[in-house]
């Protein structure tokens, strides 16, 4: 696994990262899926194998690994999700009687 910290947007993609860095490219979706489909992704709330978040893609074409990585980011489930509905933001809900309290400096 390389040195640096595999774990991006909840997904820790470990060694699989290094091995599509080192793929060659072009390569369709379903030979990557051949190729690594076994390769579990280690998730928030437990892990889905690369196949599994794979599988809504349709036949396409990857040019280099980045397309792949953002291809796992967008399909995969919520359980890469930490805390549904959470953040760590204060909105205008948080606002005592919906009234506007001046900012502290």
């Amino acid at each position: 696994m390389s040195d640096t910290n595999d774990r991006e947007m909840g997904i820790e993609l470990g060694d699989l990262n290094d091995d599509l860095e080192a793929h060659d490219y072009p390569v369709s979706s379903e030979e990557l899926i051949e190729e690594y489909g076994d390769r579990e992704l280690e998730l928030p709330k437990g892990s889905e194998t690369f196949a599994e978040i794979m599988e809504p893609v349709e036949e396409k074409t990857y040019e280099g690994a980045d397309g792949v990585r953002q291809d796992v980011f967008n399909f995969v489930g919520s359980d890469a999700v930490g805390r549904e509905n959470y953040s760590d933001r204060g909105t205008a809900s948080d606002e005592v009687g919906g009234e506007d309290e001046p900012e502290s400096l």
